[in-house]
């Protein structure tokens, strides 16, 4: 959500800076702008729309200047439009901002009573009025900035520039990730590694309440109280190849394909396949003592954690609470001694489930993520980490970041359930012998294409489709309505296949297609029964199985998509390529914008 590039330089800045946010498109926006300093003068441009509509901007009124910093906003206060556009200027400061001011109203206020103008709508605006207000009366850029950030409440990035210093930009960040990045007689703030990466592999990650200064020799970063501190510089590891399409004709059909490969890298670090055991991270507390399972996440991640859930009380017999993060607090949730909190998120970033985790943490549970960003905040917070290896995932529709969730995730069930006593070491062999096949499994669910796409135009016309799964197939069957929505803007819904006949029966017709995924095996012939209460009612079935199980009931439906068969425990993972590749197509056909769905942003960094 939102994107942050500033730069120092030694050179004309203006083109890097929109590289900067053209790396960035995939969290989401809905406008973008940039502004350099330049012979003591703030020069801003900003558009709405799409980074395009920037680049015009820039070609009809170009700006010149050796430092700037730039933004593409999700809007949250104010609509998206060229006025509620970052940056933020007064005559002396302009600013970019990622996250909210929860206490602009008062602030604003106050601003307005003493007589300061507001052109925007924005939260955003209140904070340059702020540090211009005190830059005016004659303070030092990093004083004005140090008496205003702790009035501040909320989440936040901020970039700032100075019309009087041509030398220096100050940042900071409470709640919000923001990257400092060294180069040759130039440094660089971000919202994240990918963002720098051409320009830069030595990077430092600010810690909650960081607030730097950069210059051209460096940066000086300060704790939340205002203490000098040091901050360890690390290679990145971010390349610019990983925002790059190549032969796919969009990054989430990139992002598809790559399953197979991204899951074998991920398992690879969990599975010792010499002795075919499950290996976790070295932690330094006993996983057998374990009382409860707490699970928290948002969107995709949460349906994960609901897979998760399945094979943590089947195979380790630990009882699983899930919550969505954004509802997760505010029940008051009863968090026993000896739990475990466990956090799903792509981006270890999201604001709702990094508040769930701090909570948890007060609390006193054992806190453990699964992440894809090993250098995010809850990474750095947690007692173990988890990490997926999905690599950057630019479509904002989750695919490859699910998947390798469900592979750590079905790693860990089975690595407490052999702590727990619940699995013999021929009985674990078997399961790392399962999982060893998964990329193997991926491969033949994407040799599907072409028919899945040949069928699509058979679901792009509905204006409702439902998906129906049991067990673990429910949140897949929630995960596919989410992923067709998300892309295609057709109003799906997934639901529990038993639960057909208490309530969602009423909106069968021929015109609402019925996915249904419904591998072969214990849970086959009563989604069979269900599926036969669709077709009575003229409900036009779409039936994802395996051989056996298309051979006993894909007679009279719409359509089949033919799976591999395989074992239960990874049939999620191979059931979520076809419900991506589906919603891909149909999103094709209907011609909306696949890689950056309208109204929604990659990583949801305010709550």
């Amino acid at each position: 959500m939102c994107g942050i590039i500033g730069i120092v330089g030694k050179e004309q800045v203006a083109d890097r800076l929109v590289d900067g946010l053209r790396r960035m498109e995939y969290r989401g926006y809905d406008s973008a702008g940039i502004c350099l300093v330049e012979a003591g003068q703030l020069v801003r441009r900003r558009a709405e729309g799409k980074l395009n509509n920037l680049v015009l901007e820039l070609a009809r009124n170009p700006a010149a200047g050796q430092i700037g910093i730039a933004h593409t906003r999700w809007a949250t206060h104010g609509a998206p439009n060229t006025a509620n556009a970052h940056p933020h200027a007064t005559g002396e400061v302009a600013l970019v901002h990622n996250g909210i001011i929860e206490n602009f109203k008062p602030l604003r206020d106050a601003l307005i009573g003493r007589g300061r103008t507001f052109e925007s709508e924005t939260d955003t605006e209140v904070v340059a009025h702020m540090v211009s207000e005190l830059v005016e009366a004659g303070f030092p850029p990093e004083d004005a900035v140090k008496a205003v950030l702790p009035q501040l409440r909320g989440a936040f990035a901020l970039a700032i520039a100075f019309r009087s210093a041509d030398d220096m930009l100050i940042g900071a960040r409470l709640g919000s990730p923001l990257v400092v990045g060294f180069g040759e007689g130039e440094t660089y703030l971000g919202s994240d590694a990918l963002a720098l990466a051409p320009l830069t592999q030595r990077i430092t990650y600010l810690e909650e309440g960081d607030w730097v200064v950069i210059t051209r020799e460096g940066a000086k970063i300060f704790d939340f109280e205002n203490n000098p501190v040091t901050r360890p510089i690390v290679a990145s590891g971010a390349t610019s190849a990983a925002i790059e399409k190549g032969e796919f004709r969009h990054f989430m059909q990139k992002e598809i394909f790559e399953q197979p490969t991204v899951v074998a890298q991920t398992l690879r670090s969990y599975l010792r396949r010499i002795d075919q055991t499950v290996a976790l991270p070295q932690i330094d507390f006993d996983l057998s003592t374990i009382s409860r399972v707490t699970i928290v996440a948002c969107g995709t991640s949460y349906y994960a954690g609901m897979v998760a859930k399945y094979w943590f009380e089947q195979f380790a017999r630990l009882p699983v609470d899930i919550d969505v993060a954004s509802e997760f607090r505010y029940r008051d949730p009863v968090l026993e001694a000896g739990g475990l909190a466990l956090f799903i998120s792509q981006s270890g970033e999201t604001a709702d489930t990094l508040a769930a985790l701090r909570h948890c943490k007060a609390a006193g549970q054992t806190i453990a993520v699964v992440v894809n960003v090993p250098t995010s905040s809850m990474a750095r917070e947690a007692d173990l980490l988890l990490p997926t290896h999905a690599g950057p995932e630019i479509g904002v529709a989750s695919t490859k970041a699910f998947t390798c969730q469900l592979a750590v995730l079905a790693a860990l069930a089975a690595h407490l359930a052999v702590k727990r006593g619940r699995l013999s070491k021929a009985e674990e062999a078997e399961i790392v012998g399962h999982l060893a096949e998964t990329p193997a499994a991926l491969n033949a669910a994407l040799a599907h294409d072409d028919e899945i796409a040949a069928m699509a135009h058979l679901i792009a016309p509905a204006r409702d489709v439902l998906y129906l799964g049991r067990g673990p197939d429910y949140p897949l069957a929630l995960e596919g309505a989410l992923k067709l929505k998300e892309i295609s803007y057709i109003h799906a819904e997934g639901y529990a296949s038993g639960e057909m006949k208490h309530g969602p029966i009423a909106l069968i017709d021929e015109a609402v297609p019925v996915i249904v995924l419904a591998p072969s095996g214990p849970l086959f012939e009563k989604t069979v029964s269900n599926m036969q209460e669709v077709r009575a009612r003229g409900g036009k079935v779409v039936l994802i199985s395996d051989a056996e199980g298309i051979a006993e009931a894909g007679e009279g439906c719409l359509a089949t998509i033919e799976m591999p068969k395989v074992h239960p425990l990874i049939a999620p993972l191979v059931y979520a390529v076809p419900v991506q590749l589906l919603a891909y197509h149909v999103a094709v056909i209907k011609g909306t914008d696949v890689d950056q769905p309208r109204n929604l942003a990659k990583s949801v960094t305010v709550e």
